[in-house]
C-alpha cells in the first residue's frame, strides 16, 4: 500500500444519511472484492508464512459483467494489442524501445543485466539526467508555455506552472542546494504537504544526483526521525506547516522535534505556507523563499548512470524498523513513463491528468512527479482533503479544469457512495474518459458505481496492482484494449510477468488460487533495501528461491478466462473448517448489500473450526432509515453472505460500527479489529490516521448487536 495513497480525510458519515441517495447497481451474479492494488510495502517475513497450510485458495466467487472499450476509443488508444505478443517475443527489444522514448546523454548499448539476481541492472551502461527528462527536454521541444501543474491549495488559492516555469524553479532549488555543499549521492529528506515545492524539491535533487526520501506529512516526529537516521540525511526540507481542513496546522515543529539529537542532518530548508511563526535555529534552518527564491535560474543538469540511486521511500509498517525501498534512475523512470502512458492512453497535447495521491507515497512519486511528467503531462496537483470546503470539491475541480484522466484510491469511491450520488450529478464530469483505481482493493460495487456515476457509463475503468517495490504498475486492463471486468487487474501488462503458483512454484489451473510471483525482471524493481541487501533477498525472493521469483506476499486466482483477481495478503486468508477463504470475498459479499457502506472481516481463533469469520461494518444508514433493526439487519447480511457465497462464509458474528480502523494510508488495520473479535487487549494504534477510532468502537459495541 500504494503501499502510498492519500487517505480521504473525512468524518464518518451522520448515521442519518438517507440510504436512497446511494444508487449503488445490484446484480444477481455474485462478485469479488479482489480488485487490483498498489499495495503498501510490507515486511512480510515470508519465510515463516506456512505456504503448504494455505496451499489451496477456495474459489468462491465469480463475475461475468464486462465492459469493452467503444470502437472510438480502441481506434485511438497508445496501446494495441499485439503489444503484448511483441513483449512476450522479444522482452528485451521491447523495453529498448520504451527507453528509446527517454533523452540519453550517453545511450546504452546493454538492455538488461541479470547476472546478479536477484540484483538487476538495466540500461547500466547508458548515463540521463532524470530531472531533464521530465521539464527541460520538453521546454527545449517548444513546450514552455506549457501548464504542467494547475495546483490548487486547501484554502482556494491556485498556481498555474508551466513547463518553463517549472524548469526556473527547479534549476533554482538546484542551485540553493549546491550552495548548501549537497553533492551527488547525498540525502535529502523531504516532507512537505502536496504543494509545489514538494514536486520541485524532487526534481531538484534527481538534477543534482542526491538521493531523496520523502516522508508523507503525516507521519509523527518519531517515524521521521528513523527515517531521517537510517538515510544519514543530511538535509530536511519542510513547511511551517499544512493546512487540513481549512485550518492550518504545524509541521516544522514536528520535524524541530524529530532532529533533537540528529547527528547528520546540516540544514533544514523551510517553506512559507500557513504563515504562522516558527522557530529557526541559528547556522541550520534556512527560508525557502530566501535560500532558493534567490538562486539563479540557470542550471546545467549533470548526466549520471543510469543505475544511479533516485530515491528511497519507507514503508510504514507497524512495527520494527522501516524499510528502505531503493529506486534507481533509467529502469525506474522508464517504467513509470511507459506504464502511465499506456494505461492511462495520455495524449499530452489534450489530457488533464489527476491523480489524487500524496507524493508520501509510491503512487505520488511514479503517478504525480515522474512518470507524468515525463510524458509531458498537464495535471492537477489539489492540496486538500476532498470535503473542504463541500463534498463537491473533487468534482468542481474536475469540471472547472476539464480533467480528463481521473486516478483515485477505492476508500475515496466508497466515501463518494456513502455522500451519494447527488454530489457528482451536480457537476459537469463529461471530459472525463479514462478512471483509474489504486491503493487498495476495490469492490466491485463501488467500481460500478464510479463508471456509472462518475465515468457516466462512458469511461474505461483501470484497475492498477503494483508495490512500492515494484516501482511502477504490473497489473492492469489497457483501457482501449481489455473488456474489463468489476473488480479484476486481469493480467499483466506487455513487458511484465507474473504467475500464480502454488506452494510447490508450479502455475495454477483456470479456476484455481495461490501466490503471486514476478517471475521475470523488470525496469523499475527495487535494487533492494537501503543498506540491507541480505534483508531484501530473505524478504522477497527466499520463498521461491529454486524458481526465482519474487514473491509480492498476495494471493490471488485465475478465473474461467485467465484473468487475475487479487486475494489480499497470504496472512489475511482465513482457514475455516479447512477452507482457505479470502476476507476480501466475504468483505465484497458484505458491501454487494445496500445496506452496507464499508466492510471488515478477520478471521478470529474458534475451538471447533479453527478460526470463525467475524466480520466489522458499517451501515449506510440508520436503523430507522433502513427500516429494520440492527439484529434484523445483522441477520438479514448473514443470509446475504450465504447465498453470495455459501454456507461455509457466512460470518459467525456481525458487528456494527461506526468506523473502521486505517492508517494514513487507507489500510484496514486488521490486528486492531482481530484484538476487539479475540476479547484482547487493543494494541498500538499510533499509526491510525484516527487514533480515536478503536475507542468509538468498543464503546459501540458495549451496547451493539451481533449474531
Amino acid at each position: 500500500m500504494p503501499d502510498e495513497v492519500t487517505t480521504p480525510d473525512v468524518s464518518t458519515p451522520d448515521s442519518s444519511a438517507s440510504v436512497a441517495s446511494h444508487d449503488v447497481a445490484s446484480h444477481d451474479v455474485a462478485s469479488h472484492d479482489i480488485a487490483s492494488h498498489e499495495t503498501e510495502s510490507h515486511d512480510v517475513a515470508t519465510h515463516d508464512i506456512e505456504l503448504h497450510d494455505i496451499a489451496v485458495f477456495d474459489n468462491l466467487l465469480h463475475e461475468t459483467r464486462t465492459f469493452a472499450p467503444s470502437a472510438e476509443f480502441a481506434a485511438q488508444a497508445n496501446v494495441t494489442a499485439e503489444a503484448y505478443a511483441r513483449a512476450e517475443t522479444d522482452p528485451e527489444g521491447f523495453w529498448r524501445e520504451q527507453a528509446l522514448q527517454l533523452d540519453w546523454v550517453k545511450p546504452f548499448t546493454e538492455v538488461l543485466d541479470w547476472s546478479g539476481a536477484p540484483t538487476a541492472r538495466w540500461f547500466a551502461d547508458g548515463t540521463l539526467n532524470v530531472a531533464y527528462n521530465c521539464v527541460d527536454r520538453h521546454v527545449l521541444a517548444g513546450y514552455g508555455d506549457q501548464v504542467a501543474i494547475h495546483w490548487v491549495g486547501e484554502p482556494g488559492d491556485t498556481r498555474d506552472i508551466t513547463y518553463a516555469t517549472l524548469k526556473d524553479e527547479v534549476s533554482q532549488a538546484a542551485n540553493a542546494l549546491t550552495a548548501l555543499g549537497l553533492v551527488a549521492g547525498d540525502r535529502v529528506v523531504i516532507q512537505l504537504p502536496m504543494i509545489p515545492e514538494a514536486v520541485i524539491s524532487m526534481l531538484a535533487c534527481a538534477r543534482l544526483g542526491l538521493v531523496h526520501s520523502v516522508v508523507f506529512g503525516g507521519f509523527s516526529a518519531a517515524a521521521l526521525r528513523a527515517r531521517v537516521d537510517d538515510a544519514a540525511a543530511r538535509l530536511v526540507i519542510t513547511s511551517d506547516g499544512q493546512y487540513r481542513r481549512g485550518t492550518g496546522a504545524p509541521m516544522k515543529a514536528n520535524v524541530d522535534e524529530a532532529l533533537v539529537g540528529a547527528e547528520t542532518v546540516e540544514h533544514v530548508l523551510v517553506v512559507r505556507r500557513v504563515g504562522d511563526p516558527v522557530e529557526m535555529q541559528a547556522g541550520r534552518d534556512l527560508w525557502w523563499h530566501e535560500a532558493v527564491g534567490g538562486a539563479s535560474t540557470e542550471h546545467a543538469p549533470e548526466a549520471f548512470e543510469a543505475e544511479h540511486p533516485l530515491f528511497i521511500l519507507y514503508t510504514s509498517g507497524t512495527t520494527g524498523k522501516p524499510k528502505g525501498i531503493l529506486h534507481t534512475s533509467g529502469g525506474y523512470l522508464t517504467q513509470a513513463a511507459y506504464t502511465h502512458r499506456a494505461v492511462f492512453d495520455l495524449k499530452p497535447d489534450t489530457d488533464v491528468y489527476w491523480c489524487g495521491a500524496d507524493v508520501g507515497w509510491i503512487t505520488g512519486h511514479s503517478y504525480i512527479v515522474y512518470g507524468p511528467l515525463a510524458n509531458r503531462v498537464t495535471q492537477v496537483m489539489y492540496e486538500g482533503t476532498p470535503n473542504t470546503p463541500h463534498e463537491g470539491r473533487h468534482f468542481e475541480i474536475i469540471e472547472k479544469y476539464g480533467v480528463t484522466i481521473y486516478y483515485i484510491a477505492p476508500t475515496l469511491i466508497r466515501t463518494f457512495m456513502k455522500w451519494g450520488r447527488h454530489v457528482p450529478a451536480s457537476y459537469d464530469l463529461s471530459t472525463l474518459r479514462v478512471l483509474g483505481s489504486v491503493g487498495e482493493p476495490i469492490n466491485p460495487e463501488a467500481w460500478m458505481w464510479c463508471r456509472e456515476i462518475i465515468g457516466r457509463g462512458n469511461a474505461p475503468i483501470v484497475d492498477t496492482w503494483w508495490q512500492t517495490e515494484t516501482g511502477g504498475i504490473m497489473i492492469a486492463p489497457l483501457p482501449g484494449v481489455t473488456a474489463t471486468k468489476p473488480g479484476s487487474a486481469q493480467r499483466a501488462l506487455p513487458g511484465i510477468s507474473v504467475q500464480i503458483v502454488d506452494e510447490s512454484g508450479h502455475r495454477v489451473e483456470p479456476g484455481e488460487g495461490g501466490y503471486l510471483v514476478i517471475d521475470k525482471p523488470w525496469p523499475a524493481m527495487t535494487r533492494g533495501i537501503w543498506g540491507d541487501p541480505d534483508r531484501a533477498r530473505e524478504v522477497y525472493w527466499e520463498r521461491f528461491a529454486a524458481q526465482g521469483y519474487y514473491f509480492a506476499g498476495d494471493g490471488a486466482k485465475y478465473d474461467e478466462d485467465g484473468d487475475i483477481w487479487m486475494l489480499g495478503r497470504v496472512d489475511d486468508v482465513m482457514n475455516i473448517s479447512g477452507h482457505r477463504i479470502s476476507t476480501m470475498e466475504v468483505e465484497s459479499a458484505l458491501v454487494s448489500h445496500l445496506a452496507v457502506a464499508e466492510a471488515a472481516v478477520v478471521g478470529a481463533a474458534d475451538e471447533t473450526t479453527g478460526q470463525a469469520i467475524v466480520a466489522f461494518v458499517i451501515l449506510r444508514g440508520s436503523s430507522e432509515d433502513l427500516g429494520m433493526s440492527q439484529d434484523e439487519i445483522v441477520a438479514e447480511l448473514m443470509k446475504h453472505v450465504s447465498s453470495e457465497i455459501g454456507p461455509i462464509a457466512r460470518p459467525k458474528r456481525i458487528l456494527v460500527v461506526p468506523e473502521l480502523p486505517k492508517t494514513r494510508s487507507g489500510k484496514i488495520m486488521r490486528r486492531l479489529l482481530r484484538d476487539v473479535a479475540e476479547n484482547r487487549t487493543i494494541g498500538d494504534v499510533a499509526t491510525l490516521a484516527d487514533t480515536s477510532a478503536m475507542r468509538i468502537i468498543t464503546e459501540s459495541l458495549r451496547g451493539g448487536s451481533e449474531s
